[in-house]
């Protein structure tokens, strides 16, 4: 496996992945095409270099997008802001997630950031755990989503 960065020319293979990926989760998803394309064009003006992608020799396993010029409200500073992060589902429970996480939580360190901080929908109880797993705490609930952090 292998994390490089995010290009234009991931458009369509991002649009289909996440569609994929938030099967079951669409209260917490955007839901028409127009919608994911302009996401991941906000994405990748937000931040190239922290939006990155997994994938093998075959195929495109997830992504993660770390926005280290995202200032905290809560945090009231800049922070490593984790926008977006899945793995495709026949690819899950492999250690995808926790690599791209990594990833993310090394580009936000190695960028002077000392928070990383995400926000996940608060019925989502498996992404919970899986964050809890690595360190983040459960902060503030707003609307449908849980605010998490992790000192770094």
């Amino acid at each position: 496996m292998e994390v490089r960065k995010v290009s234009v020319s991931d458009l369509d293979i991002f649009v289909e992945a996440y569609k994929k990926a938030y099967r079951g989760l669409e209260n917490y998803a955007y839901r028409d095409e127009k919608s994911v394309k302009n996401y991941f064009k906000w994405l990748l003006k937000r931040d190239p270099e922290g939006f990155m992608v997994a994938e093998d020799s075959k195929s495109v396993l997830g992504f993660v997008a770390c926005d280290i010029n995202w200032i905290s409200i809560f945090e009231m500073h800049r922070v490593g802001e984790i926008h977006e992060i899945f793995v495709l589902p026949e690819f899950r429970n492999r250690g995808i997630g926790s690599k791209l996480l990594e990833n993310a939580i090394e580009y936000a360190k190695s960028r002077g950031r000392k928070v990383v901080e995400l926000w996940v929908g608060k019925e989502n109880y498996l992404a919970i755990k899986f964050y809890e797993k690595h360190g983040f705490i459960s902060k503030e609930e707003l609307g449908k989503w849980l605010r998490m952090k992790r000192d770094i």
